[in-house]
């Protein structure tokens, strides 16, 4: 045991003193670029009333010129689409909004992706050069596309995606969100997914601008069609056809949708977290026996260990914490909430394999009032 905690120190120990601030870089670039033609924002939308009149009027006071919102009422229950088109009304000009609808969810899409695919339609028809996806619970800062279409030119990319500054309020945010956007940059290291040769390929759906020549290039969001993750599918799909991709960080970039209890952080983990180990049941157990091992068996350690194996395990303890100070940080928390990645760690854990329980008892994921079964 004090060999494999001796190993868990010294790696941790390196990571924090070596290790490149990938945890709250790249950041978007200053805006500054010569016209670039016209973008449209691609919103889907489904029962999304209470958050429009945050996130929409953000979105249409961009500074970019050449700009039309296209919000897509994805078979909404509530009145999403008659509050866009009141927002649009006050801030808007006719020609730089619509609202449009999909048809019916036909077997084998996902609920998103189906609108998703109907607004680049209307995108293309608008002869858009660029699509930005972006959700309806995200508040951009008004020069956010512009620094979008910075980073694209400065960095020759054709998709480019920033991680939303999450909504941190509540206790239980403050413990599993910060721990969320964690795990995420250390399965795709952003320097990664912005080099060409690596096969790491990753976005945050919440803020996506592609260049239409590449969503052509794969066959448009047919490419994705059942996709539970469709972010990071559709960066896949992208990047395996020679698209050039960039994931970083801009805090104008910020998400107004809260988690305040455990139970609802659980649903929106447990959903997809099976489907990012693609159903293997191999990769399950060892994700499970990797995150027990590396995230708490040091912490076991550092207060319950003796000698040898009680020192390596507070090294390895506070070794992690240090890596994961600047997330915490950057998301507006104490910085004491960083002692706590363990715990949110256990937790993940076990969202990871009730996620696998649910695929297991026959449901593929469930969102927003749907809910789709494994098929076979």
């Amino acid at each position: 045991m004090v060999w494999l905690l001796t190993f868990l120190g010294t790696g941790w120990l390196l990571y924090a003193l070596f290790a490149r601030r990938w945890w709250v870089d790249p950041v978007l670039r200053r805006p500054g670029v010569e016209a670039c033609g016209r973008v449209v924002a691609v919103v889907p939308a489904r029962n999304e009333a209470r958050e429009l009149p945050v996130t929409l009027p953000a979105l249409l006071r961009q500074s970019y010129p050449d700009l039309v919102v296209v919000l897509v009422d994805d078979h909404s229950q509530d009145d999403t689409a008659s509050v866009a088109e009141r927002i649009a009304r006050e801030y808007a000009s006719e020609d730089r909004f619509r609202v449009v609808f999909p048809d019916p969810l036909p077997p084998g899409w996902m609920g998103k992706v189906w609108a998703q695919r109907r607004g680049v339609q209307e995108a293309k028809q608008l002869g858009a050069l660029w699509v930005w996806f972006t959700d309806a619970d995200i508040r951009h800062a008004p020069d956010v596309l512009e620094r979008l279409l910075a980073t694209a030119q400065a960095e020759s990319r054709d998709f480019v995606s920033v991680m939303a500054r999450l909504h941190c309020k509540s206790c239980w945010e403050r413990l599993l969100i910060p721990a969320f956007m964690y795990f995420f940059a250390m399965l795709y290291p952003f320097s990664s997914v912005a080099r060409d040769g690596s096969r790491v390929a990753a976005a945050a759906g919440g803020c996506m601008l592609v260049r239409t020549t590449l969503l052509d290039r794969i066959g448009g969001m047919e490419a994705i069609r059942d996709a539970v993750i469709d972010d990071v599918a559709l960066a896949r799909a992208c990047k395996q056809l020679g698209g050039h991709l960039w994931l970083g960080y801009y805090d104008g970039v910020q998400s107004t949708r809260g988690y305040p209890s455990l139970g609802a952080i659980w649903n929106m983990v447990a959903r997809s977290a099976y489907s990012q180990l693609r159903y293997n049941p191999v990769a399950l157990v060892f994700t499970l026996f990797g995150m027990v091992t590396v995230f708490l068996l040091p912490v076991a350690a550092a207060f319950c260990g003796h000698g040898g194996a009680r020192w390596w395990g507070w090294i390895a303890y506070l070794s992690m914490v240090r890596t994961y100070v600047p997330v915490v940080r950057y998301v507006g928390c104490s910085l004491r909430w960083a002692f706590a990645l363990p715990i949110a760690a256990l937790l993940y854990t076990a969202m990871t394999l009730s996620s696998a329980i649910r695929y297991y008892r026959g449901t593929l994921t469930a969102w927003k009032g749907r809910t789709y079964r494994v098929s076979g």
